[in-house]
């Protein structure tokens, strides 16, 4: 499914991504500020710089998976127009640039200058990683050559919006510039001194409170979550364990009583911001798809700093669920936030909310960022160190250490085994999934050194030619959520394996709306087995039909009687709205009676 993914990005994503990028201005931006006549007016929102570097990042990782040089000719238009925009000091922003009366790091809070700095640092690396490139990096490094020297001690300032972070370690990483890690650590450090006001206060901006001192998910989801993923990737660099447990007890936070069971983050349209803890409303869920990436991205840190499977867990629910869904099966249309219900009726003309996925959006950060994730998903999979192998999705491929490669074949997320053959001689490492209790282990030419067990790692000392076999269960299951949630209270999610489920519209007959579903949550529930890659198994529920006590559904509702038998079809949460606009509900009610 990974492998799936990532062709289908190489194929259409980005190419689409690239397509819209031009289409709406973002390279004139750039063309306008080589030529002699006055700049015109600036295209597009004010950080759209960011649309391309993320887009060049999906460029260079994509080169770095396929070999492929399909994008040699973009990639020499763009270094040309980055190096003739870039002012002698190394500063660059079309917008700033290209706009009167605008000031380097005049409006940290709103301009997005660090943050679109970040996104094209971080092209850089994967560029540099992925396909040698040079040139961009060479551009990157003046960017951060200048943030090191104007927001050392001269501009002691932060962005409103934090993502420079992470960036700025990454290059440390790429380069071993050190003054690119003092960097990171400032802009950490500077946090919450209430130094970003604007219109919707500190906690908007991420600088409410010390890093060190904050305990709880706040504010913007996706300026959370980035801030998070770059002080641990801080910790991972300077060891400072005062950072990771203040990331210990934000995770514990943001997932533990604000996250969706899609794996979607932030539950308010106004701010696109984290709410109360358990403030969880499916139909009103905004779930970003850039805060699901972002969570991804930070869990993978996490998982890094201690080897922790919940962390991969994670990762695994937004990935299968919250993100895959953000994309159309033709890998060009995209949901921007991720709603777990749309009810009958449904306005879905506005571009915040709306009830198919949409080919572009005028704030266009999810797609390209859904090309950067998808183009360097393969190496999320596993990891490995000095004892061996560790495979944190259970993906099918190939993966090698210096003294070990393991070939897996699996049909997961859609069939439970895993089978691992492996040649040479190490320790191997397979996360057992949390809900995966009846987990069967077989092995051969391999010592167990730590059984299966659920949330856990199960560990092997393999032999050359071992082969072990992971048999996971697929039983379909019901999920309730925490009776603190009062928006679900009384329902039930369907999952299986890690897939969630929903029921929409489009599978119900035309005298039964999804409003009057009422689940029988002690009849069994059948798979069936579908043709299609979209949703390979279905699921068959036993439910009633109750005719609804309101006039607002008059006129989708016929007569119905009370307490109607229905075998009710569930879909993957992913699949929706792939066949045209209609309801949905990933919570449904349970009957209490008939």
């Amino acid at each position: 499914m990974l492998g799936s993914w990532q062709e289908l990005n190489a194929v259409a994503t980005i190419p689409h991504c690239l397509d819209n990028i031009r289409r709406t201005g973002v390279i004139e931006n750039f063309r306008r500020l080589t030529e002699d006549d006055p700049p015109g007016e600036f295209l597009g929102f004010w950080f759209a710089d960011s649309d391309l570097y993320k887009t060049l990042e999906a460029i260079g990782w994509e080169m770095g998976r396929s070999g492929t040089g399909q994008w040699t000719e973009v990639l020499s238009e763009v270094a040309d127009l980055l190096e003739r925009v870039q002012e002698s000091d190394g500063y660059l922003n079309t917008y700033v640039q290209g706009t009167a009366g605008q000031e380097r790091f005049g409006r940290l809070e709103q301009s997005h200058e660090l943050y679109c700095a970040g996104h094209l640092l971080q092209a850089a690396v994967a560029l540099h990683r992925g396909g040698g490139d040079t040139r961009i990096l060479a551009v990157a490094r003046r960017v951060a050559d200048l943030i090191v020297k104007a927001l050392g001690a001269e501009l002691p300032l932060i962005d409103g919006h934090p993502e420079v972070e992470t960036a700025l370690v990454e290059l440390y990483r790429e380069t071993g510039e050190e003054s690119y890690l003092r960097a990171a650590e400032l802009q950490v450090e500077r946090r919450g001194q209430q130094t970003l006001t604007g219109g919707f206060g500190p906690p908007y901006y991420q600088d409410h409170l010390p890093v060190r001192e904050a305990s709880e998910a706040s504010g913007h989801a996706v300026r959370q979550l980035y801030l998070a993923a770059g002080v641990t990737d801080l910790y991972l660099e300077n060891g400072d364990e005062s950072l990771l447990k203040a990331m210990e007890r934000l995770w514990d936070s943001a997932f533990g009583s604000k996250m969706y069971v899609t794996g979607g983050h932030g539950s308010r349209h106004r701010d696109e911001a984290y709410g109360d803890p358990y403030e969880l409303p499916p139909d009103r869920a905004y779930a970003e798809t850039c805060a699901s990436i972002a969570a991804l991205q930070w869990c993978w840190r996490m998982l890094l700093a201690t080897g922790q499977a919940r962390y991969a867990e994670e990762m695994e629910r937004a990935l299968f669920n919250a993100i895959a869904a953000a994309m159309a099966t033709s890998g060009t249309a995209f949901f921007y936030s991720n709603p777990l219900q749309l009810r009958t009726g449904h306005d879905g003309s506005s571009e915040d909310a709306p009830s198919e996925r949409l080919s572009w959006y005028d704030c266009a950060c999810c797609p390209p960022n859904l090309a950067r994730l998808l183009a360097s998903l393969d190496g999320y999979a596993a990891t490995s160190d000095a004892s061996g192998l560790q495979l944190h999705l259970l993906s099918a491929g190939t993966f090698a250490t210096d003294t070990l490669t393991a070939v897996v074949e699996t049909g997961y997320p859609w069939e439970g085994d895993v089978v691992v053959t492996v040649s040479g001689q190490g320790e191997l490492a397979i996360r057992v999934p949390t809900w995966a209790a009846d987990a069967d282990l077989t092995v051969t030419g391999a010592t167990v050194l730590v059984e299966p067990e659920p949330g856990a790692y199960l560990r092997v000392a393999c032999e050359d030619g071992a082969r072990v076999r992971l048999r996971l269960p697929m039983t379909p299951r019901l999920i309730r959520a925490d009776e603190r949630v009062d928006a679900v209270r009384g329902c039930v999610a369907i999952a299986r394996g890690p897939i969630v489920y929903c029921v929409e519209q489009a599978d119900l007959p035309d005298s039964v709306l999804v409003e009057q579903l009422r689940l029988d949550a002690s009849a069994s529930i059948t798979e069936e087995r579908a043709p299609d890659d979209l949703t390979p198994v279905r699921l068959r529920l036993a439910a009633i039909a109750r005719p609804l006590e309101t006039d607002l559904y008059a006129a989708y509702q016929p007569d119905l009687p009370a307490g109607t038998p229905i075998t009710v079809t569930a879909i993957p949460y992913h699949a929706w709205a792939n066949r045209g606009p209609g309801a949905m509900r990933v919570w449904l009610p349970v009957a209490t009676d008939r």
